[in-house]
């Protein structure tokens, strides 16, 4: 019998005459002889051990973990839906070609697949990318959608902050020829509606416009060949200080120190409708086209919020940038705030939970024509979301259920299992949802234990007594009250008590 020791030798013998370049028959002689010792190895120590863990970026969820998540997802969808949107699918995977060059600094993060039979493949970054793609191929110049998958980066993650290689988004966008930034404010509304709804805390949306950026760069004499990696530099503003940001720009990137500054006394400046009236007089400012356009889009913009009564959340801020390639005119990004503590005026913020912006070139990219079809779209942080809600679930011991079973079909006497399961095929086939222990005789208290540990609601008790008298004992689990109900009451008899307010 072969131990360790052997096969490590023998496998180190193989080495030497690979390394020797000797007679290919007798490689293949000590290959074969390797292979049967570690064959005869079988047993426990020569198991193959796995390695019991996710891939780096990603998670498991558990039940708990998900009746958190699907609560979230149904608030988002039931908001979508209100906005009249339909809903789409596309690959996980899409041919490498219609994803490059579309990502600018982050195209280094997509995850390319092997060649498969002449495709080249990467998993998905985002799935805006695939929604022009699937407009251009299939000639759709208006729609108004929704889509929530998983995209795929191939990041550093950090998973504490919400941050995975592997993960949820929820986009929302309309594609179409509309009158100016009424879809945009929108994609503002929606936003408002579904942070409020879900009751994060105090947030703040800020927007900018990628034309008042190009205009910017332009009169702060950025050369046309930097703008979008100086609009990278300026996206960083969130997380780092200007000095750091400015560093960024004059060391790295080559630009002079002194558009460097004249760059910085426009993107620490944010405000309202007050600061666009500031800017559409700012002399340099007022005199380039792209920037006098999207101030005079942004006071409309404005305008459309002050009739959903929402602007006291949203703020102009011309460090906001966004990072990708592809947008054309309005961006947005929607961050958490929290008091640092009492002394602190200003709030801070913890992170972006919703981002988007107009697109309007992208779909003209894959269209062989070049036809446009404008677009506006908004993309919801359901991953940092989901860290927060969850870290509040664990924070305040909240019991959440799992299931969402209105009754247990239990018994009181011994040899009742065929009437229990009579009893729950006839709830299930009326909608009901209902469970039942698979024990012959379960002991009626270990039922409902049961109950009580799953948050099951009512139990309904099958007895000799109530077969006779054709009735069932409903007993409600919290209250512990019991009331005997006619079997062909019984299915509205749960429906009326386990109905939600």
């Amino acid at each position: 019998m072969a131990d360790e020791a052997a096969v490590r030798a023998q496998a180190e013998a193989v080495r030497r005459l690979k390394q020797d370049k000797a007679d290919p028959d007798e490689i293949a002689k000590e290959v074969a002889k390797l292979l049967e010792m570690k064959a005869q190895l079988g047993g426990d120590e020569g198991k193959h051990k796995f390695v019991l863990k996710t891939p780096k970026g990603t998670r498991d969820y558990s039940p708990k973990q998900m009746a958190i998540r699907e609560r979230v997802f149904n608030a988002i969808i039931s908001c979508f839906k209100r906005h009249g949107a339909e809903v789409i699918d596309t690959p996980v995977f899409e041919l490498k070609e219609t994803l490059m060059g579309k990502y600018g600094e982050d195209s280094k993060l997509i995850y390319d697949l092997k060649d498969q039979g002449g495709e080249l493949l990467s998993l998905r970054y985002d799935l805006t990318v695939p929604f022009a793609r699937y407009l251009a191929m299939n000639k759709i110049t208006n729609i108004k959608r929704y889509h929530i998958a998983k995209v795929y980066r191939r990041d550093n993650p950090a998973m504490t902050r919400g941050r995975y290689r592997e993960f949820y988004q929820c986009d929302f966008d309309i594609a179409g020829q509309f009158d100016p930034m009424i879809p945009d404010a929108e994609c503002l509304k929606i936003v408002h509606e579904i942070l409020s709804d879900l009751q994060l805390g105090d947030f703040l949306i800020k927007v900018n416009d990628r034309r008042i950026l190009d205009g910017m760069f332009a009169v702060c004499s950025v050369p046309d060949s930097k703008f979008r990696t100086i609009c990278s530099s300026v996206d960083k503003l969130d997380k780092m200080p200007w000095e750091e940001v400015r560093s960024e720009m004059v060391g790295e990137k080559g630009l002079s120190p002194e558009a460097a500054d004249h760059i910085g006394e426009y993107v620490q400046l944010h405000g309202g409708l007050d600061l666009i009236e500031r800017l559409l007089q700012d002399p340099k400012l007022s005199q380039n086209k792209l920037a006098k356009e999207g101030l005079g889009d942004m006071k409309l913009l404005f305008e459309y919020l002050t009739l959903f009564g929402i602007t006291g959340k949203i703020s102009f801020d011309l460090s906001l940038a966004r990072g990708l390639d592809y947008y054309t005119g309005v961006i947005f990004e929607a961050v958490l705030l929290q008091q640092e503590n009492d002394h602190v005026e200003e709030p801070v913020s913890v992170g972006s939970v919703a981002g988007g912006g107009r697109y309007d070139g992208l779909v003209g990219m894959f269209d062989p024509k070049g036809r446009n079809v404008p677009c506006v779209g908004v993309s919801i942080g359901i991953e940092r979301i989901f860290s927060i809600l969850e870290q509040r679930v664990e924070a305040s011991e909240e019991k959440i259920r799992t299931t969402e079973t209105q009754v247990l079909v239990a018994s009181a006497q011994k040899k009742l299992l065929e009437e229990r399961l009579k009893l729950i095929s006839e709830l299930w086939d009326a909608g009901i949802k209902a469970e039942v222990l698979y024990k012959k005789n379960p002991k009626l208290l270990n039922q409902l234990q049961y109950c009580e540990e799953t948050g099951i609601p009512l139990v309904a008790i099958v007895g000799e007594q109530e077969l006779k008298d054709g009735v069932v004992k409903l007993r409600v689990v919290a209250t512990r009250e019991e009331v005997n109900v006619r079997r062909e009451s019984l299915v509205e008899e749960i429906r009326m008590r386990t109905s939600r307010p």
